[in-house]
């Protein structure tokens, strides 16, 4: 497709997202309880009577947004920092859809359901399962789009059986249970995300997960899942079948669901025809220390065996979120991390799948630090602005100038002042 026709294609979608941010600041006060822009407007399907029976619901989002970078680097890439990865460069982010049958688990009878999902735009690169080939099982549209992808990030069954206290499985392609930040915009406080998410953890896995709520407090989740062809995790449905892992948790959560822990991890061989141990474990801790004022501490730690020739490789990371509701609409959040690849094989410059020239740095710590606003005028309207600082210790990851040069960086640090908006249909 033509850059300009497509820039010419995607200007209404803009145009839509920051009229709908002017329409939010006009009458802030005129939301009420319809939680989408559909509903708002008096159209959710969701509410028919044929969508209820069923027990269906369909709903998305459109998640865009414009990052400055002040190192003004050649090639626009804010890399190795991810998802909001170009600078000075309006990026749809996710135009995204699902549709879902929510088992209930609250019944004493088998029930059945699934979801899926779909989305466009750039965030789609970094939720592929690796392994297909192109267009198979996701339709990569790298070379006509140069950075806008169609993922299918989420497909599978989903079967409630009331034995004991019931167990919920997935069937299929479904999102990591690993971590703290999400690949669904909706459902984070910041635009950007950790070092830890992009670099140290997986995004996706194809296979069998099983949950059961021992109490109201004690969460046990276990499964099995397949690995990429090329090693790793994000598998693919029909690649990697000789090569599963394990993958499980457990979740405490106290009486008032204020304090929260969650323990998870994964280990497997690294691919069909690397037998050597590839693993992973997070540390996710949630507290609230008053009313509206919100801590997470994160710690994750990686290894693969022989990552480099003969050389193991291990990553791990320390992140520390602060959030405070200043009202309900409004809401102030600080995240502090570090993330150390400690042998130079986890991050790379400018961190997007694909890219040609796309280079190893060498093992150094990263440091971040972000600071900004969540601000929800109505219900289906988010808007994210923030500044973060960027900074190694030992490479020179940022200002990536592409072109003769590769994606080699020329800097330590960077600054970044960013803002988006989510429009939840």
């Amino acid at each position: 497709m033509n850059k300009n026709l497509f820039k010419i294609r995607m200007a209404p979608i803009a145009l839509g997202v920051f009229t709908a941010i002017f329409a939010a600041s006009v009458s802030a006060e005129e939301a009420s309880e319809p939680t989408g822009l559909l509903g708002y407007m008096g159209a959710d399907v969701n509410e028919t009577q044929f969508m209820k029976d069923l027990g269906l619901k369909v709903g998305g989002w459109i998640n865009a947004g414009i990052t400055y970078n002040a190192n003004e680097p050649a090639g626009r890439f804010n890399g190795p920092v991810t998802f909001n990865d170009r600078a000075s460069e309006f990026q749809l982010n996710q135009l995204y859809f699902y549709l879902q049958r929510a088992v209930n688990t609250e019944g004493d009878s088998w029930d059945f359901g699934g979801r899926f999902d779909f989305m466009f735009g750039t965030d789609a690169q970094f939720t592929q399962a690796y392994g297909s080939p192109t267009g198979h099982w996701d339709l990569r549209l790298i070379n006509d789009e140069r950075f806008y992808d169609i993922a299918l990030p989420q497909a599978y069954f989903e079967i409630f059986a009331p034995f004991g206290n019931g167990i919920t499985a997935k069937i299929g392609h479904f999102y990591t249970i690993i971590g703290n930040e999400v690949v669904t915009a909706p459902d984070n406080f910041f635009y950007s995300h950790a070092y830890t998410m992009q670099f140290g953890e997986p995004f996706t896995h194809t296979g069998v997960l099983l949950s059961y709520p021992i109490d109201q407090n004690w969460t046990v989740t276990a499964g099995g899942v397949t690995g990429s062809v090329t090693g790793g995790w994000d598998g693919a449905w029909d690649k990697g079948l000789g090569n599963w892992a394990g993958i499980g948790g457990v979740t405490w959560a106290s009486d008032d669901k204020g304090t929260s822990v969650a323990v998870t991890g994964t280990t497997g061989e690294t691919s069909e025809q690397d037998h050597n141990n590839w693993s992973i474990y997070s540390i996710v801790i949630k507290h609230d220390i008053m009313e509206g004022l919100h801590y997470t501490f994160q710690h994750d730690h990686g290894f693969q065996n022989k990552a480099i020739g003969s050389q193991d490789a291990t990553w791990y990371g320390l992140n520390n979120y602060l959030t405070y509701d200043i009202t309900d609409e409004l809401g102030v959040g600080i995240r502090a991390e570090w993330f150390r690849d400690d042998d130079g094989v986890r991050v790379f410059s400018p961190g997007r799948p694909g890219v040609p020239g796309a280079s190893l740095v060498p093992a150094s710590s990263y440091y971040a630090f972000t600071a900004g606003l969540n601000w929800k005028p109505m219900k289906w309207l988010m808007v994210r602005p923030n500044v973060r600082y960027d900074w190694a210790d030992n490479a020179d990851a940022f200002d990536n100038g592409g072109g003769a040069t590769g994606f080699a960086g020329k800097k330590s640090d960077q600054f970044l002042f960013s803002t988006d908006v989510v429009v939840t249909f």
